[in-house]
């Protein structure tokens, strides 16, 4: 049963039953970008290191929770070491009651620390990333999410971000993943080639096929024939969904192929940080149920809000 808990993801995620849930997609708050205003939000940790350990810890019961089966998609941006001028660098007595409040923040962030300089790239995603698979998850994929309608930056120094990354995780070696339901129509000139490849004048025909030489066309069903498998590069834009409050919403385009692939209709999604309810509203769209995670009881209530108005396709 679908259901939105209002607590520390830590805490909400002990309440649990483990092996209960069938995947989980979520994107953690970004290092040391944004002060939520809540006391004890996960991203001001004092250090990359501790802000590592603190989403490492969370996503080991994210693993006890999932059924053997289940995979875990996490999209998580970088952030840079800086001159200290950043935005979370200026606390301020007194409690934020905005998301974002440039004024009257609660938590001071460093943009320095050892072994990293000023204006260095941290690696925050791939630091995760490793650290997951140290913990007993396997590393399975990393997506990169283009966004074709990327923020500007004002930077003259380096290339402007147009990505971030969506690591798939599993459980165990042998998971859950139906590629057919997020696989791509193949353009014509695809099939052609395609066709070509699997003709006796081909070059990959005979022995070279025999050897091993895309041998994947000896096989090769009507639904191959059309469709093609999903690559790791996805083309979305930025989030077109408006919350009050919250700055930092994924797109449901992003979500939607992670929860087909993932589980099945009727299954459980998972979302320990649940922020705006993107995950929930995408879950219930497809058919799927949702336990969400939020430490800010605001975002819980409007998230609530929010699918309550979905309907299932």
């Amino acid at each position: 049963m679908s259901k939105i808990i209002c607590a520390d993801a830590l805490d909400g995620l002990k309440t649990i039953s483990s092996e209960s849930v069938d995947m989980c997609v979520t994107s953690p708050p970004y290092y040391g970008l944004r002060d939520y205003g809540v006391s004890g939000q996960v991203g001001i940790e004092q250090t990359p290191e501790a802000y590592i350990a603190r989403l490492t810890d969370i996503f080991s019961e994210v693993r006890r929770v999932l059924k053997k089966d289940g995979t875990l998609w996490v999209n998580i941006g970088d952030s840079y070491a800086g001159s200290g001028k950043g935005p979370m660098t200026i606390s301020a007595n007194g409690k934020n009651k905005d998301v974002f409040d440039m004024q009257n923040r609660i938590y001071e962030v460093p943009k320095t620390w050892e072994g990293i300089k000023p204006k260095d790239l941290i690696g925050i995603p791939w630091m995760l990333a490793f650290s997951l698979r140290s913990s007993g998850w396997y590393l399975r994929s990393d997506i990169i999410w283009h966004k074709l309608n990327c923020l500007p930056e004002s930077v003259k120094d380096r290339p402007t971000k147009t990505y971030e990354h969506i690591f798939l995780l599993s459980k165990s070696p042998k998971y859950y993943y139906d590629y057919k339901a997020i696989q791509e129509p193949l353009k014509q000139v695809s099939k052609e080639r395609y066709k070509r490849g699997r003709a006796d004048k081909s070059k990959y025909y005979g022995e070279n096929m025999r050897q091993g030489i895309n041998k994947q066309h000896e096989d090769f069903s009507e639904f191959d024939q059309e469709y093609r498998r999903k690559r790791d590069v996805w083309e979305i834009s930025t989030n077109t969904y408006k919350m009050d409050e919250h700055f930092a919403m994924y797109p449901e385009k992003l979500v939607e192929p992670c929860i087909l692939a993932g589980s099945r209709v009727g299954g459980t999604v998972l979302d320990p940080f649940f922020g705006s309810g993107t995950t929930g509203a995408v879950a219930k769209r497809l058919g799927r149920e949702y336990i969400g995670i939020d430490i800010n009881s605001r975002y819980c209530g409007k998230a609530q809000m929010r699918i309550e108005k979905v309907a299932v396709a």
